[in-house]
């Protein structure tokens, strides 16, 4: 499970046998929500607050990119 950073105590992460479309897995520990990265839309959520929920968002959007070739370098080696 490739973590790819931590912001305000939301871990933002892939599961090695993820699949497309690319989307990225937001936990606070307990709970779990899924963003897909390229619209920037809530797949799922878990109980995941609003708040957290916002939070993650913008994270996402301000390492869309990032995200975006982490997720390809990752899936092209599997």
């Amino acid at each position: 499970m490739p973590t790819l950073f931590h912001y305000l105590g939301l871990q933002f992460f892939f599961y090695s046998n993820d699949h497309e479309p690319i989307h990225i897995h937001v936990s606070n520990g307990q709970h779990e929500a899924r963003f897909n990265v390229t619209t920037m839309k809530l797949i799922d959520n878990s109980g995941l607050k609003t708040s957290e929920l916002k939070h993650a968002l913008l994270a996402i959007k301000e390492n869309q990119e990032n995200i975006i070739t982490r997720w390809d370098e990752y899936f092209s080696k599997n």
